[in-house]
């Protein structure tokens, strides 16, 4: 078997007829929240337009209030302004203000996106002692002797130093370099994770409804032993419909892969793509720095972000795509040398060197 296939139906199997009924709610709000976006778009400065905006926020405000209720009944799904103090809310705001824009190219994209995960990072894993670690730092000042500073930073060895980053490719491999960083940085050890790549993709000729997720098992790269009792961190900008991470880990699990703990780290999740997974499956987390609360019949987010596949990695052609190698080639020498110890490890694990 070269291949594994999971279905749309399958994935929603797993939703209970409360969950249905909360995202028929969900749908039913944003279907008025779009008439109000006809009328913005076409009414530019008037006083329809203003009143269509004052009623978009009030319908934000009602969404953002029922997938916080939800949250709260499925605490498996951490949602990044809904676990943090209030003063935090606007930055994170603001970030994902700055990735929806249209006008964010690549490089600043790029930049919000780093800063995305630091910021899940610490959702995660910032509070997960009481204990503190201290990092004992060579500055550059030598006068009058050699300055050392001292920091304390949140003991997480033993949540982060079991962790193995598994690649939903492509869009996912800047991401979970990005945490992989995290992690070596905040690792009294300077702990370097094991690399899992599995190459899936979902057929875009069919519909949000009846969507497969292929999971191609000749063009992966993973170790199933590596795996077993590990901490599974994976990483993907964008949670749409959860079919990616179910085909995955439901497939490793099915090997007889016993991992210790799931993670799946997202800047932007569907409600529906997060529900789906921590229902499915168990001893998992979801953490995201935004929920969005629908996704059309292309199962696109909605309002989401495009692709962020594409706005990360620029796109490739049908005839050449590239490989993970070209991959991080075409990132450059700047970012092979910021992510040096992940892109060593990525290679160990495509060339087997």
């Amino acid at each position: 078997m070269s291949k594994v296939i999971l279905k749309a139906t399958d994935l929603d199997g797993y939703l209970t007829e409360g969950d249905k009924k909360n995202l028929d709610k969900m749908h039913a709000y944003y279907d008025q929240a779009m008439k109000h976006f006809v009328t913005i778009s076409e009414s530019n400065f008037t006083d329809k337009s203003e009143a269509s905006k004052k009623e978009l926020i009030n319908i934000y405000n009602t969404m953002g209030e029922l997938m916080q209720e939800i949250a709260k009944e499925l605490p498996a799904i951490n949602v990044y302004s809904f676990k943090t103090p209030r003063e935090s809310h606007g930055e994170a705001s603001r970030l994902i203000a700055k990735l929806r824009d249209v006008r964010t190219e690549n490089h600043e994209f790029l930049y919000y996106i780093q800063r995305a995960y630091e910021m899940l990072f610490n959702l995660a894993y910032g509070g997960a002692s009481s204990d503190k670690n201290y990092l004992i730092t060579k500055t550059p000042v030598n006068i009058p002797v050699q300055n050392y500073a001292v920091h304390k930073i949140p003991d997480a060895d033993q949540k982060i130093e079991n962790s193995v980053m598994c690649v939903m490719l492509r869009g996912a491999l800047l991401p979970s370099m990005i945490m992989s960083k995290e992690i070596q940085e905040y690792s009294s050890q300077g702990y370097e994770t094991p690399f899992a790549l599995f190459k899936i993709n979902r057929d875009d000729s069919k519909r949000e409804s009846d969507m497969e997720y292929i999971l191609d098992l000749e063009k992966s790269y993973f170790d199933l032993e590596s795996l077993d009792g590990k901490d599974l961190i994976f990483a993907d900008p964008m949670n749409a419909t959860g079919g990616s991470l179910v085909t995955i880990v439901k497939y490793i699990l099915d090997q007889g892969v016993n991992p210790k703990s799931i993670s799946f780290f997202n800047v932007i999740s569907a409600l529906k793509g997060s529900m789906r997974i921590v229902r499915a499956l168990d001893n998992v987390k979801v953490y995201t720095l935004w929920m969005d609360p629908i996704l059309n019949e292309k199962a696109y987010i909605m309002p989401g972000l495009g692709d962020a596949g594409d706005r990360l990695n620029g796109s490739d052609s049908e005839e050449y795509p590239r490989n993970i190698i070209q991959l991080i080639a075409d990132y450059g020498a700047g970012i092979s040398q910021l992510y040096r110890a992940q892109v060593r490890k990525i290679e160990e694990t495509v060339l087997g060197v």
